[in-house]
Parts: structure tokens; C-alpha cells; sequence
């Protein structure tokens, strides 16, 4: 009986990791035509899939430099972008518990999907099946689209007319939404939204990121001021 619920639940797990992989996966194909479309040539495109693999902040890099924006400003801002894999890693790292010998290798993984896959199980086996399964599926899916996408830019035509640049962005965004459960996520989302958006017309490209990323200290900030006010009130009143 016990084999049957695991059994379904390797099924279940397999399938939310595949189906994730896969409609993720398939979006590198987005990537490549915009990166395309922003005069990067084949072998740059596939290497930043290869070596970054971190849609969002490919994305940010290539839109930033699309844009006219400084090369080192438009990496600046892919990296604060892809620094919230750091602190999924820290999350990630005591739910899997890994070998010391694999943690490098899985750590090129651990991005928005793989760690919403693997968080998303009740268990460490089912978070560790749902985290390969995912990971591979996007990452050998991803690179392969990526190819195909910069390879056959030319026979599209103007990419930018496709709107393909925003195919990773919305996939974050679906990914992100239902993990906004407290006021302080919410408040945090929407002011870096507001932020980025505000800048977007003032700031050179690239800049906007960076900006909206302050969101989060200001956020915290505020919290932990309005908590120690609240403190001090309880003490006078005593």
C-alpha cells in the first residue's frame, strides 16, 4: 500500500516537473530570437543559455543592450536581477540536502522554476525528484530552443515586432504571483514595479532594475520601524 502512494506520487511529481519543464523550456526559443534581434551572435547567445541559465536576467541583458544601454550597466542589472537565486539556493540547500559532491551541479539549477517545483512537494524525496526532473527538462529544452531561436532569427523577420521579449518575463511573473501570500510581499512586489516602471522613461537602460531591487531594504525598512514603534507604545503603556 505504501509503494502505491509513492508510486502516485512519483507520477504526480514527475508530471508538474515535466509540465513545467517543458512549457518553460520552450520559451528559450524567445530568447534567442530577441537575443538574436539585439546583434548578439549565435555562439554569445548559446553560451549566456549554456552558462547564465537564468531566463529573467538573460532577458534584462539582452533588452538592456537592445536598448542602447551600457553593456557593463545591462550586466549589472542581470545580476542583481539573478541574485534572488542565491537566496533560493539557501531555502534549497536544507530541503534537499545534497551531497557535498553535487551541490555544484545542482546549484546551476536552482532558479525560479526548479525551486518552485521542488518547494511545492511534501516531502525531501518528492523535492528532490521534482527538482532533477525539472531542471533537466528546462535546462537540455531551454539550450536547444535557444539555439533554434538564434539560428533562425533571420527567417523571421523583425523580432521586435513579435514581442517574443516578453514570453520569460510573463512565465516569472505566473511563477511568482501565487508566492505573494503576506502584505509585506505584496507591498514588496508592487513598489518594485512601480519603481521600475517609473524610471524605465528617466534612467538608461538597465538602470530600472536596479532601482526597483531597492524595494525590498525599503520595504523591510519601513516593517522594522513600524514594529519597534509599536514596542516603544507598549512600553509607555506599561
Amino acid at each position: 500500500m505504501a509503494g502505491q502512494d509513492s508510486a502516485g506520487q512519483d507520477s504526480a511529481v514527475l508530471r508538474d516537473a515535466l509540465g513545467v519543464g517543458v512549457a518553460v523550456g520552450l520559451s528559450g526559443f524567445a530568447f534567442g530570437v530577441t537575443a538574436a534581434g539585439s546583434g548578439l551572435s549565435v555562439l554569445q547567445i548559446c553560451a549566456l543559455s549554456l552558462l547564465v541559465f537564468t531566463g529573467a536576467s538573460q532577458f534584462a541583458l539582452v533588452g538592456a543592450i537592445a536598448a542602447g544601454g551600457n553593456p557593463l550597466t545591462a550586466a549589472a542589472g542581470a545580476f542583481f536581477l539573478g541574485v534572488r537565486n542565491a537566496f533560493y539556493g539557501l531555502r534549497l540547500s536544507q530541503l534537499l540536502a545534497l551531497p557535498r559532491a553535487l551541490r555544484p551541479l545542482a546549484a546551476h539549477w536552482v532558479i525560479d522554476e526548479t525551486t518552485a517545483v521542488a518547494l511545492a512537494q511534501p516531502n525531501r524525496r518528492a523535492a528532490r525528484l521534482g527538482f532533477t526532473v525539472t531542471g533537466l527538462t528546462l535546462y537540455v529544452l531551454w539550450n536547444l530552443t535557444t539555439f533554434l531561436g538564434a539560428a533562425g532569427a533571420e527567417a523571421i523577420g523583425d523580432t521586435r515586432a513579435w514581442g517574443l521579449d516578453a514570453a520569460s518575463p510573463a512565465v516569472f511573473l505566473a511563477l511568482l504571483a501565487p508566492m505573494l501570500r503576506s502584505t509585506t510581499e505584496r507591498v514588496t512586489a508592487g513598489l518594485a514595479v512601480v519603481l521600475g516602471l517609473g524610471f524605465l522613461p528617466v534612467l538608461p537602460a538597465g538602470v530600472p532594475v536596479l532601482v526597483a531591487a531597492l524595494a525590498a531594504p525599503a520595504v523591510l525598512w519601513l516593517k522594522g520601524r513600524r514594529i519597534g514603534d509599536r514596542e516603544r507604545t507598549k512600553g509607555e503603556d506599561r
